[in-house]
């Protein structure tokens, strides 16, 4: 039952985020619904948004200060913004400036005269009104009760920010800094983004709470929350930092809700080990409860709906993949939505679950993807306008953290977890926005492997394969194996993948083998030193696949003795030791870097492996029998 509760948790966000609707001609500005063409003429450096809210009042009113930098001459500027809120006045060096509410979800403001490119200036928007309640709208700006109190919250994803303030949603400009100035009736407190600054008493028996953040952050990402919430500020981390909780008044008095949120400190740990450093530090990380079900990653402060473990983990994972690193387009959320979801694997594996019932979640998911053929976990074009199949939980979040274990599967654990460390800390991505491409570079970068047709397969194209493998053993032991593949969708090519095989033996002996399966009907020998008993593939769950089929055939013993005379070498990527297989005589080797230097040279005896643990990280090329075998050091 765990492991469903997890799927549930994790459906459940990809639900909420999908509850916005279909409005294409409402957002009919957004080429493809990425960027706003209009605003590509600025960078937005800084917004301060001094709003006065009542979470008992449906209405909002205040002023938000953009600073920004023209990357070229300009006359005018554009605001992503409400057409249904109305904007009083535009101020400019203390002027009043003209300006143009449009029904694309604009404001076009006009300059007197042209400002100069590269130079940072500044201007005010007041405005005021009842927020749009459909779509969108209705979902990005909320007021409700807990309890019989009122509270309000946001929720901006994926195009909602400009429902509540004028601002700018493109996918390729972070704000660098934001002041979040809220004005509220006394008796409510304010839950947002970054370090809160202060909490001040104004006139009018009303209370002024101040949160600043200065990490870059998506517009979509700025949020908050306002009720009579309980406030839990505490420690977590190595070393530590603010763990900041704004919870219902029954939330505070529940004690499994307050065990799951303490365990959140847990899981920190374990995703700093695995991860890195959280990215957000020297602010904190913490939770604001909303009302809506599952979660939203909002940076340093994640909405929580329910505080079950498994959607703890989730909203905490996105702080590294989805907040400091963002999809730079909706058509890759899974490099948000499939990462955080992996985070459920991590504690799952780690924390939470023994391995018998980890094999079980693992199946779970696979079985959740593998339900229908088709699909592609990158989301087309022409899918944008639906957020249904942009927050596809099936595929943006299961198959796409299936993804990654595959990725783990074929690189090792020590190369995976230090490749993604590697990923998110790079100056060109860190708290900017990525694309699949910048991954897949990435990736090469830190391990010298090419996933460009691994997420051919698994990314941009559909389906999955099914394996029908024949083994039997020859009198000498000798294993073989013919591989054939089946792709269940019809625009499937064949999915090129180490399959993962554990052979154990009439006396209890056990084999990990890995057949690099890169054509169809492929044929494989592996030498052993005992009689096998049984043959079982994908032994942990480590790729996506369904019915396949295992079958001792003697058919197969007529294979050529080509197959085992074949020179390969495993693991790969390999840590300690490169074992080579195919060698049936002492064979001299030598070892280059790949710029030509030579690192290591020695004779290859009967064990058949070669020492590599003294090697720094990197790809090799070893050259054996007249052969030429990369490998990766990790």
């Amino acid at each position: 039952m765990l492991c469903f509760a997890h799927l549930f948790a994790q459906n459940e966000e990809a639900e909420r985020k999908s509850m916005i609707r279909n409005e294409t001609q409402r957002y009919s500005k957004m080429i493809n619904y990425n960027v706003n063409p209009n605003t590509l003429n600025y960078d937005l450096k800084y917004q301060r948004l001094d709003l006065d809210l009542d979470p008992a009042q449906y209405f909002i009113s205040g002023t938000v200060t953009s600073h920004f930098v023209p990357n070229q001459n300009i006359t005018s500027i554009y605001f992503d913004f409400s057409n249904v809120l109305t904007v009083s006045e535009v101020k400019y060096h203390g002027t009043n400036l003209a300006f143009t509410q449009l029904p694309t979800k604009e404001v076009k403001i006009d300059f007197p005269a042209a400002l100069s490119s590269a130079t940072l200036d500044s201007l005010s928007i007041k405005y005021s009104g009842t927020p749009d309640t459909i779509g969108s709208a209705g979902d990005a700006f909320t007021i409700s009760t807990q309890s019989g109190t009122p509270v309000l919250y946001t929720l901006s994803e994926p195009y909602g920010a400009q429902e509540w303030f004028p601002t700018k949603q493109s996918m390729n400009d972070k704000i660098e800094k934001v002041d979040i100035r809220i004005t509220t009736p006394a008796q409510y407190n304010v839950a947002s983004n970054g370090k809160l600054f202060s909490e001040t008493m104004v006139a009018g028996n009303k209370k002024l709470t101040f949160w600043q953040t200065n990490y870059p952050i998506p517009a979509y990402l700025v949020a908050l929350g306002i009720t009579n919430y309980t406030k839990i500020n505490d420690t977590m981390g190595i070393p530590p930092f603010p763990f900041v909780n704004y919870v219902y008044p029954s939330t505070a008095n529940n004690n499994t809700a307050m065990a799951n949120i303490n365990w959140t400190k847990n899981i920190m740990n374990t995703f700093e080990e695995f991860f890195g450093p959280y990215p957000y530090r020297n602010e904190k990380y913490g939770h604001m409860q909303f009302g809506w079900g599952g979660g939203m990653e909002h940076s340093t402060m994640s909405s929580m709906g329910s505080f079950g473990k498994g959607i703890i983990a989730h909203e905490l994972a996105h702080q590294w993949f989805g907040d400091k690193v963002t999809c730079g387009a909706w058509n890759d959320i899974w490099l948000n939505e499939g990462f955080a979801t992996y985070g459920e694997h991590l504690a799952n594996e780690k924390l939470l679950m023994t391995n018998t019932e980890f094999m079980n979640y693992l199946q779970s998911q696979m079985d959740y993807i593998t339900q229908s053929s088709g699909g592609s976990v990158y989301v087309a074009d022409g899918n944008l306008g639906n957020t249904n199949a942009v927050f596809d939980s099936r595929l943006s979040y299961s198959k796409g953290g299936y993804v990654l274990r595959m990725m783990k599967w074929i690189l090792g654990d020590s190369a995976f977890y230090q490749a993604l460390k590697e990923y998110h800390s790079r100056p060109n991505l860190a708290y900017n926005y990525v694309r699949t491409d910048d991954l897949k570079n990435s990736l090469l970068q830190s391990t010298g492997k090419d996933f460009s047709e691994f997420f051919n397969d698994w990314i941009y194209g559909q389906g999955y394969p099914s394996y029908q493998i024949k083994w039997n053993q020859t009198a000498d032991k000798i294993i073989r194996f013919k591989v054939g593949q089946t792709q269940s969708h019809s625009s499937g090519s064949f999915f090129e993948m180490p399959l993962p095989i554990k052979v154990t033996g009439t006396g209890g002996e056990i084999a990990y083998l890995v057949l690099n399966n890169d054509s169809n009907n492929q044929s494989f020998a592996e030498a052993l030193t005992f009689n096998v008993a049984s043959v079982q593939f994908n032994y942990e769950n480590q790729i996506i696949t369904k019915g396949s089929t295992v079958t001792k055939d003697t058919s197969i013993l007529s294979i050529n003795d080509t197959a085992i005379n074949e020179i390969r070498i495993y693991p790969n990527p390999a840590k300690d030791q490169l074992s080579v297989a195919g060698i049936t005589k002492d064979e001299s080797y030598e070892i280059f870097s790949l710029d030509g230097k030579w690192v290591k040279s020695g004779i290859l005896s009967s064990k058949k492996s070669i020492g590599v643990n003294a090697l720094p990280k990197g790809v090799y090329l070893l050259k054996i029998a007249e052969k030429n075998l990369k490998f990766i050091k990790e």
